[in-house]
């Protein structure tokens, strides 16, 4: 049967003026986007339109509601990451149901099996398996978290740049890069002079700004990383607090503007950082919950969600209760100064742990490398401390000149010090950063995420409470099959061996990424040990 010429116009026009009654295919996990065109314009689209929630009803008929947002002019739009292979259906539904380009669309495509090799493709999107210390891939396999601090990165990167920066980060072993998505005390625009929002009491955001992010935040998945994106800085102190939307958006603007970013990058492979560097106990307990209830409270998103706090601020008992909260993030600031490291090897992270919900306790922001507060030693050793004073779930390393983005001889907006001899393109590969990277490849030999802290029962002196720099902390697994036992200094230590085990025993230099095998120890119950490099080591001792 032949088709008349303008009934086939009229078919395909009318395909071309209703895109969501195509049917597209995307692979497992990976993001899925569909755009509308709304009927009506809007002086206030963010206003006008309350919201604009697309019901997702997967082949085994799981319904996922996720809200979309507006992309300038008429155009809206929804990203959303499917879980499960098959025919994939969706509608919509608008505040304004009389804006019928918006509401009661309807659509469906196909999600085929992940072909690419990325691991939170192959193995699937990060997930909080419950009650458990650590995040893993939706297939189980256990995720440990190794991010680097590029707060202004995305801001400020050209393609060329962000690329580069990327790739060496992979080859390093990153898995995750954390950024900021609007101005803040430290940027006060992106590279082109444009700004995320305008206003306070009601506010706008610029949708050609978030186009520009678009490309940076995908290029961080290309590369297999997770992009960790903070939402609202939020520092109440300092310098430049004034263009830090956490700190001085009303909260219905705060909920709003978030909410605006969550859908925005929502299909991708992201963890949320609620806030950045704020103060979210005491007087700003009730504002930072009701925020972050607003946000995510309705469940109408995807993404595991952290908060990252102002330095030496825990906020563990405080939110342990917040169901949307699944990463507690700490900051154990910029020093190698002995309150800053015991506070990280006797704070309360690691004296309250197991006596919270089981979530990922992971150091957010560590002494950052380049900065004033200490030398590459002190990196490395604040990032061990840190990993072995909670169940181990990862860290976080940071370089003073990678974070703001900094060329030489530029200065850190809103932040003192002078300027910067090196650039970020010097501070690449630092001592500090190699270091930390074999300390991560180092924890991933074992099965790190069975690893407790063990240091008060395994020690029989603690050398860190008469010198905090010699603070030796201890993990093991339940059965103490596997001890690791970080010394920070050339200094003998005595072990309990309340099993009367016998251990193969070898020693691991953090400087050198070289192990040293020395002869088995035990089955005595009382251990004696000598680290034989002059830094740190790590004493590993297997059955």
């Amino acid at each position: 049967m032949r088709i008349p010429i303008c009934i086939l116009f009229l078919l395909l026009t009318t395909i071309s003026t209703f895109p969501a009654l195509a049917q597209a295919e995307v692979k497992l996990w990976t993001r899925f986007e569909q755009e509308f065109r709304s009927d009506k314009s809007y002086s206030e689209p963010l206003y006008e339109v309350a919201s604009l929630t697309t019901i997702f009803q997967s082949p085994s008929g799981r319904t996922k509601k996720i809200q979309a947002f507006w992309d300038g002019a008429d155009t809206w739009k929804v990203r959303f990451a499917p879980d499960e292979v098959g025919l994939w259906t969706y509608r919509t539904e608008c505040s304004d149901q009389q804006n019928t380009g918006l509401h009661g669309q309807t659509g469906s495509f196909t999600v085929t099996a992940a072909t690419s090799p990325l691991a939170f493709y192959s193995k699937g999107t990060l997930t909080r398996p419950p009650g458990r210390y650590h995040l893993a891939h939706a297939d189980g396999t256990p995720f440990f978290w190794f991010a680097d601090t590029a707060w202004n990165g995305a801001l400020k990167a050209t393609d060329a740049e962000w690329d580069l920066y990327l790739k060496d980060r992979v080859q390093k072993g990153f898995n995750a890069i954390q950024v900021v998505l609007t101005q803040w005390r430290g940027a006060d625009s992106d590279a082109d002079g444009r700004a995320a929002f305008e206003g306070a009491g009601r506010i706008r955001v610029n949708p050609q700004f978030f186009q520009r992010l678009d490309r940076k935040i995908d290029r961080i998945n290309d590369h297999g990383l997770v992009a960790a994106l903070v939402l609202l800085w939020a520092l109440p102190v300092s310098q430049g607090r004034h263009l830090s939307p956490g700190y001085f958006l009303p909260e219905p603007e705060a909920i709003l503007l978030a909410r605006y970013m969550v859908a925005r990058y929502g299909g991708n492979q992201v963890v949320w950082f609620l806030g950045g560097d704020g103060k979210y106990i005491d007087e700003y307990e009730q504002r930072w919950k009701t925020i972050g209830r607003g946000v995510f409270g309705r469940g109408d998103y995807q993404g595991l969600v952290a908060q990252h706090p102002q330095g030496r601020s825990w906020i563990g008992e405080v939110y342990k209760d917040e169901p949307w909260l699944d990463i507690i993030g700490y900051q154990s600031s910029h020093s190698a100064a002995e309150p800053t490291v015991n506070w990280i090897n006797r704070g309360p992270m690691a004296e309250k742990w197991d006596k919270l919900p089981a979530r990922p306790l992971i150091n957010l922001e560590p002494l950052y490398e380049n900065n004033s507060g200490g030398n590459s030693d002190d990196v490395r050793k604040a990032c061990y401390w840190s990993v072995f004073a909670t169940p181990v779930a990862g860290i976080t390393y940071g370089a003073h000149t990678i974070w703001p983005w900094l060329k030489r001889g530029e200065k850190a907006l809103n932040h003192s010090g002078g300027v910067s001899p090196a650039s970020w393109q010097d501070s690449l590969g630092f001592p500090g950063v190699v270091q930390v990277s074999y300390l991560v490849r180092f924890m991933q030999r074992f099965a790190w995420w069975e690893l407790r802290p063990r240091h008060q029962e395994l020690l029989v002196e603690q050398p860190g409470l008469t010198d905090y720099r010699q603070f030796v902390p201890a993990l093991a697994n339940d059965d103490v099959s596997t001890v690791l036992v970080y010394v920070p200094e050339k200094i003998r230590c005595r072990l309990r061996n309340p099993r009367l085990l016998q251990y193969t025993a070898q020693w691991f230099n953090p400087v050198t990424n070289q192990a040293l095998a020395v002869a088995d120890f035990g089955p005595d119950s009382v251990l004696t040990v000598d680290p034989p490099f002059e830094k740190d080591a790590v004493l590993v001792l297997t059955k």
